[in-house]
């Protein structure tokens, strides 16, 4: 896992932004290896809610932040991803940024072999070089524009529980309105975007506890608040890791998002997370809880923490 337990988890829980700096030779993005979730729920909401995770205001320039990022990618992981500013290679695909042509330049690794080529032709041109950014990687991005307080351009397959085409265009603090207990983070928006599109590189992690499976969790597809009981066996720790590819000189910043999802008990397995995790809840306000869909199990989740934290939580599930 990507998540850092000790830097996100801590009680009093408070929402806050939470950033720190990356170490100097830290990695910011993940290949998306082929048949593994991340590419294959990509794959899926690519061929078939593409308007959905694609999204931009009219006239958005994002080409320089594309480019960006697929320079990262290719200096950080040469063998998924290769760039030389006119011509994106990964996953056996070639797409050109001029114009968005594409070419199969190798079978792929699952299925028929050439369900990217057949995902990406399917996208309008100009879509078809960040189609294969998003695929070759786990991560999903969105544009920060300091400028304009706004996020003119989202490439974000696997958000958690909001709708990317609802929030393009929209004030970063305007984003973020829903969030409870958020008056922190919404109030630090200006100074947070100053900061993420300097020279330092950021890093944040957000988790929460869920009975949805899935990376993909768009709202029309992820039922919210859909608790009947709580089962163990059926819950899992859902978990992301920000981050920010600066571009002072455009004065914005590439946000990225690597969104995992784990069974509970494996994800808190380690000595000490799931009494750290039961003093995070049993500290948030009745407004997190809400906003998180636990508080109709707050108390048999916080029962089962408390006896994983002891050693002596069931192996099986729990619900009626």
């Amino acid at each position: 896992m990507a998540f850092d337990f000790d830097a996100a988890v801590g009680a009093p829980f408070r929402m806050q932004p939470g950033l720190r700096r990356l170490a100097p030779a830290a990695l910011q993005l993940t290949p998306a290896a082929p048949g593994l979730p991340h590419m294959r729920e990509k794959l899926a909401v690519l061929s078939a809610f593409a308007p959905q995770a694609l999204c931009s205001v009219p006239g958005c320039d994002a080409q320089e932040a594309i480019a960006a990022t697929l320079a990262l990618a290719a200096a950080e992981h040469p063998g998924t991803m290769q760039w030389d500013g006119e011509v994106a290679s990964a996953l056996g695909v070639e797409v050109r940024a001029a114009d968005g042509a594409l070419a199969q330049r190798a079978r792929g690794r699952f299925g028929t072999g050439d369900e990217i080529a057949r995902c990406l032709r399917a996208l309008p041109a100009p879509w078809r070089l960040t189609g294969l950014l998003n695929l070759s990687l786990a991560e999903d991005f969105a544009l920060i524009d300091v400028d304009s307080g706004t996020i003119p351009w989202l490439a974000v397959a696997l958000p958690s529980r909001w709708a990317p085409e609802s929030k393009v265009g929209r004030h970063f603090a305007e984003v973020h309105a829903p969030v409870a207990d958020g008056d922190t983070l919404r109030r630090a928006s200006a100074a947070l975007m100053q900061m993420v599109s300097g020279d330092t590189r950021w890093e944040r992690f957000v988790w929460t506890i869920t009975d949805w499976p899935r990376l993909h969790a768009h709202p029309q597809r992820a039922p919210h608040k859909s608790w009947l009981s709580f089962d163990p066996l059926q819950a899992w720790w859902r978990s992301e890791r920000q981050t920010f590819i600066p571009l002072p000189e455009r004065r914005q910043a590439m946000f990225t998002i690597l969104v995992e999802v784990t069974p509970l008990a494996q994800a808190l397995a380690a000595p000490g997370h799931a009494a750290g995790v039961h003093a995070a809840i049993a500290s948030m306000t009745s407004a997190v809880l809400h906003y998180r869909g636990l508080q109709a199990v707050r108390d048999p989740l916080l029962e089962w923490l408390a006896r994983t934290a002891a050693g002596d939580a069931p192996a099986t599930s729990t619900a009626e």
